[in-house]
């Protein structure tokens, strides 16, 4: 008999998906089958472990949606099955959710469940906004309502004679469609109509807006900047604090959509930085990482590597294949023995530190020229060099070390291969105007990549966006293609590159 699994019903915060918890993000790692919501950031879901089944069941109003039976019925049956189960919902399990309706049913059902609080979404739209929950001057009371189906319910479903006055801040949630009754009745009920209020769209996301007024306005203010679901109503004297405690949507790269091409497993870190510059990263991968076709170069080199006197890497890529394959022949970074390893860019070096190796020699210039004449003092007639690297690669590097009189074994230790036909369609949609504000190329096969699933139009459409490039060789790949790049990094580094950006529309207007 199969041992029953078990549910987490996991908060996943409130939009932006650094805002899960540690637990919860541990969770959802180790979970089979997923059940999320609609408004669970979809970069939370590339955490999910390989194989695990991912399942939309969200909720959205006038949409079609899972019903709740069903969704029931997936983590009973999940469970039972042995499966480690996460329900994945947006803001907190249980504030205006239905987690404690699913958490009863898997009680009832005689389910092991735990349940692993997220963010609520008050604390970040306030937190976002510049507004504030409470003050000790303004506001040291909350008070949570949820707008119902229908105004007469909303009427009848509470007790707006004490509701309207009874805290000094007052959080309407799912109210934004009744935003005119709403705020009707609350002023009908005492509360005035000069009242600080804001609505907030999309907390914690780059395409947040905030609309400020008051009771007796707010409607019309948010009706007129176009406010529409997700959002929540802040109703209290906090609201005065938003000129001086705003942050977010102050930030320089506030509500650019940027295209990030890099290769999925490596997003992630461009991800966050352009999250912290206040950009909504759009991760849309024009290569994949994959092993050679014949792994048998790498094998045998690595079986001979007494013979070399340097172990060049030009890449984190070709750091994690050679040692992925070390692991497969049952060896660890102790086969590298008196080799010296040399290691082009800091992030490579950082790449090998995760290794357990520290880099020799991290040459200041990592253009072909500058790693020579760093190894260049080391090197002798027959000084062997072994270069793992992409499958396509630039031969100025091999064949300059050659000239100084090395021999060195290029061989293949991945390969880079464009998007799986699945995601060449949303790629394609995403390259359009309104829906991304600029692209970053972070290599030349991002380039030749996305030109060649855009085709023939592909120079018209990428140029009417902000392309900018990691460095001077990937311009030029880019330039060669017909393509024109706005400014190129300084560093072949995603820092130096999300830096570049930043500098790039801190020049320019905010409709330029």
């Amino acid at each position: 008999m199969t041992a029953c699994g078990k549910v987490y019903l996991v908060g996943a915060g409130p939009g932006d998906p650094e805002l899960i918890t540690a637990r919860g993000l541990r969770r959802l790692q180790e979970a089979d089958l997923v059940l999320y919501d609609a408004l669970v950031h979809p970069d939370q879901l590339h955490a999910a472990k390989p194989g695990a089944e991912l399942v939309f069941v969200g909720k959205r109003a006038g949409r079609v949606s899972e019903r709740q039976a069903i969704i029931n019925r997936r983590l009973v049956q999940a469970a039972r099955e042995g499966k480690t189960v996460v329900r994945l919902k947006g803001g907190d399990p249980y504030l205006f959710g239905r987690g404690s309706e699913e958490a009863e049913l898997l009680a009832a059902e005689g389910i092991p469940f735990e349940v692993v609080p997220g963010v609520p979404s008050p604390l970040a739209a306030t937190a976002y906004a510049g507004l504030s929950l409470t003050h000790r001057e303004l506001a040291s009371s909350v008070a949570y309502v949820t707008a119902s189906e229908s105004v007469e319910k909303d009427r009848t479903g509470h007790d707006w004679s004490k509701l309207a006055t009874a805290t000094q801040t007052l959080v309407i949630f799912m109210g934004m469609r009744k935003l005119d009754s709403l705020t009707k009745l609350l002023i009908e009920h005492g509360r005035p109509s000069d009242t600080p209020a804001a609505v907030v769209q999309w907390a914690s996301l780059p395409r947040q807006r905030t609309v400020v007024g008051t009771l007796g306005d707010i409607h019309a203010r948010a009706s007129e900047a176009g406010l529409g679901l997700p959002a929540l109503t802040i109703v209290g004297e906090v609201v005065r604090l938003r000129q001086s405690l705003r942050w977010f949507d102050t930030k320089p790269l506030f509500g650019k959509r940027v295209l990030v091409t890099r290769a999925l497993r490596q997003a992630g870190s461009l991800g966050a930085l352009l999250r912290d510059e206040g950009a909504q990263p759009v991760l849309a991968p024009t290569i994949r990482i994959a092993p050679p076709d014949d792994t048998g170069p790498l094998r045998d080199a690595i079986t001979h590597l007494d013979c070399y006197q340097w172990l060049l890497f030009t890449s984190g890529n070709a750091v994690d294949s050679f040692f992925s394959m070390l692991a497969e022949e049952r060896l660890d970074a102790r086969a590298i023995g008196s080799a010296r390893v040399c290691a082009i860019g800091a992030k490579t070096a950082s790449a090998l530190a995760a290794h357990g190796v520290q880099a020799d020699l991290v040459p200041h210039d990592a253009r072909a020229e500058g790693v020579v004449a760093a190894l260049a003092p080391t090197l002798d007639d027959g000084t062997r060099i072994l270069l793992p690297r992409a499958e396509v690669a630039r031969e100025i590097l091999p064949e300059s070390l050659r000239e100084a009189g090395a021999e060195v074994d290029v061989v293949t230790a991945y390969r880079n291969l464009p998007p799986d036909v699945a995601d060449v369609a949303r790629i394609e949609s995403l390259i359009e105007p309104g829906e991304i504000d600029a692209v970053l190329f972070t290599s030349s096969s991002t380039v030749r990549n996305l030109h060649e699933l855009l085709g023939d139009q592909a120079a018209t459409r990428l140029n009417t966006l902000a392309l900018f490039s990691i460095g001077p060789v990937t311009t030029r790949t880019a330039e060669q293609l017909g393509l024109r790049v706005r400014a190129t990094s300084t560093e072949q580094t995603i820092e130096s590159l999300v830096a570049t950006v930043r500098a790039y529309y801190a020049g320019r207007d905010d409709d330029a």
